[in-house]
């Protein structure tokens, strides 16, 4: 600023006294005299300085090798990846100013770093196509998210295109379609992550085998599965469910990116096409193995979890739910309750995939080790997380002092039960609510109803299942009070579902038939009839566990002896399907199967 000022008063001054040639002499002088008194004010003016980082010194890709082999896979394989065509390395420079640490008026030396980044575009070939899908990509060794980079996956199939990057690159005339070559297309890969090179890359691809059986392969001939685990606090959201206090994204697991519960539905539109049937199973926690004393309650896995949105199951918060049993190492033995939200996002998203939803309520018994609960059956304690199945009358039928047979059972079946009523239960868009605190079977099976109505109706809806030891207590020689309480709970899901969705029960397989109590009595009860003939049931349901063949161990029996080769033959197998044990005919006794 000196300068300046002092070398227009030279001038002025020299052109006054000497004319042009004076002024020349006084601009001179003024402005040799500012520059020292800025100096004397101000220092110097040393040239910035500049901090040049790492920079690459060839920005070509190796290519692989010409000439290397294409796999050829089957399954599930991991297989490594070739490049078959790739851009030259980008360099993007940047430049930043490294802010001062002077006062104000500056005079300290300025600088600037330089900095450079790289990136590549880049094909890989895997294998022979076509394939069914890309499953988990590795770089270097770990596992990458294809979404996260804005992959493209190429199948492999007689038909596909050229990919529009090779296009753009080579000319739409010149670039390769690579048909019957399965490859992935990395547009613009950061290369920052793996040592500003291209990394090593390696897949896991799943392609179909030949089928020269003239039978229709497996993944055609499954047209419907069950959908678990049933439990997870947010397992079944189809949206990225905020936990903060746990630094993540709750419901999303998968390397490879997006949802859980979605990415499991990509995965089953890939690997079972011919799929339209999904068996929604969503679970509860009881317990107790005593009718009077059980309780059917959604927990949590951890109180201390602060998630968007909220976890609520049956109007309960995180706050006020029961935790689930915990090992020694203070780890949840069981998953929490599904968030009543998650039940009707995952059933909706289904429903919009074309999959006709059975909903499946499920009673998970949470009775850890060490329990110290009265056993039924007994024993010390309760046996630890049994099934569900076990829940009876205290003591059970059969043991000294049990109720069975007398109007005391129907008052523990009744307890069991409950009376919450379908009026009493409503969904406020984020959980279903009750009218009073009851958490009893009845009131399960009615809040999975209300969940089932608010995601705009299932296809079918069970009322529970394998509870054999509740309906096959009786209150009197011939009278099963838990099946006339079914018959009731049937009627409630029909007011709140309508007519269009199908209702059933699904008795273990033991059960389904009849009851044979282990009296010596040798009386045999169609307990479950006055069910199965209702009105508001549509379908006998059973979860068939059955033999298929009733093979044993070793070969000194009559199967073997008959000149079948193994128990794993498929015409013996096949055979027993439609006939044989519990289809042609029984065993009396066990004593008769043994022998």
């Amino acid at each position: 600023m000196s300068t300046l000022v002092l070398s227009a008063v030279g001038q002025a001054a020299g052109s006054a006294l000497g004319g042009p040639i004076g002024g020349a002499i006084g601009q001179a002088l003024g402005a040799a005299g500012g520059s020292a008194l800025d100096r004397a004010m101000f220092g110097s003016r040393p040239k910035p300085q500049i901090n040049i980082g790492p920079r690459l010194a060839d920005l070509h890709v190796t290519a692989s090798t010409e000439g290397a082999g294409i796999s050829r896979v089957f399954g599930r394989v991991r297989v490594g990846g070739q490049i078959i065509w790739a851009t030259k390395i980008k360099e993007v420079q940047k430049v930043e100013k490294v802010k001062s640490a002077g006062g104000k008026g500056g005079g300290g030396q300025k600088q600037f770093n330089v900095t450079y980044s790289y990136s590549v575009s880049v094909a890989i070939a895997l294998c022979e196509g076509p394939i069914v899908a890309v499953g988990q990509v590795y770089a270097d060794g770990k596992p990458i998210a294809l979404a996260a980079y804005g992959a493209r996956v190429y199948l492999g199939d007689e038909a596909q295109g050229p990919d529009p990057k090779i296009a753009a690159i080579e000319g739409a005339d010149n670039a390769p379609a690579y048909r019957g070559l399965a490859y992935i297309v990395f547009e613009d890969l950061p290369l920052a992550g793996f040592g500003n090179r291209v990394p090593v890359l390696t897949a896991e691809v799943i392609r179909r085998a030949p089928n020269a059986s003239g039978r229709p392969a497996l993944e055609d001939l499954v047209t419907a599965v069950t959908m678990i685990p049933s439990m997870g606090e947010f397992t079944y959201a189809t949206v990225p469910v905020n936990a903060s206090t746990f630094g993540g994204i709750a419901g999303q697991n998968t390397v490879s990116g997006g949802v859980d519960a979605l990415k499991a539905l990509d995965q089953l539109a890939v690997e079972a096409p011919r799929c339209r049937h999904v068996s929604l199973v969503v679970a509860w926690q009881g317990t107790d193995l005593r009718l009077g004393a059980c309780r059917i309650v959604p927990k949590v896995e951890t109180a201390n979890k602060a998630t968007t949105p909220e976890w609520l199951a049956g109007g309960v918060d995180r706050a006020s739910a029961a935790i689930v049993s915990r090992d020694a190492g203070g780890a949840p033995m069981l998953g929490g309750a599904p968030s009543d939200l998650s039940v009707v996002q995952l059933i909706q998203a289904l429903k919009g995939r074309g999959y006709a939803v059975t909903l499946y309520p499920f009673v998970m018994m949470d009775i850890a080790h060490g329990n110290g609960l009265p056993d039924p059956y007994g024993a010390a304690e309760q046996a630890a997380f049994p099934w569900r199945g076990r829940v009876t009358c205290h003591p059970a039928p059969g043991r000294p002092g049990s109720p069975d047979k007398t109007a005391a059972a129907a008052d523990q079946v009744a307890a069991f039960f409950g009376s919450v009523a379908p009026a009493e239960l409503a969904w406020n868009g984020k959980t279903v609510t009750s009218a009073r605190a009851e958490f009893s079977f009845r009131r399960f099976i009615l809040h999975c109803a209300r969940l089932a109505e608010a995601a705009g109706g299932v296809e079918s809806f069970l009322i529970g299942s394998e509870m054999i030891g509740l309906t096959t207590v009786r209150s009197d020689a011939s009278t099963f009070p838990a099946v006339a309480q079914l018959v009731s709970l049937a009627a409630d899901a029909r007011s709140i579902l309508g007519s269009a969705t199908k209702i059933g029960y699904s008795a273990d397989w033991t059960e389904y038939a009849s009851h044979r109590p282990a009296d010596g009595s040798g009386d045999v009860y169609f307990h479950l009839d006055p069910l199965w003939s209702n009105a508001n049931i549509d379908f006998v349901g059973i979860d068939n566990y059955m033999p298929l063949a009733d093979w044993r161990d070793g070969f000194d029996h009559l199967d073997a002896r008959a000149g079948v080769p193994s128990p794993y033959d498929p015409a013996y197998l096949t055979g027993n399907v439609a006939a044989g044990e519990l289809f042609d005919w029984y065993y009396p006794t066990p004593a008769d199967r043994d022998a």
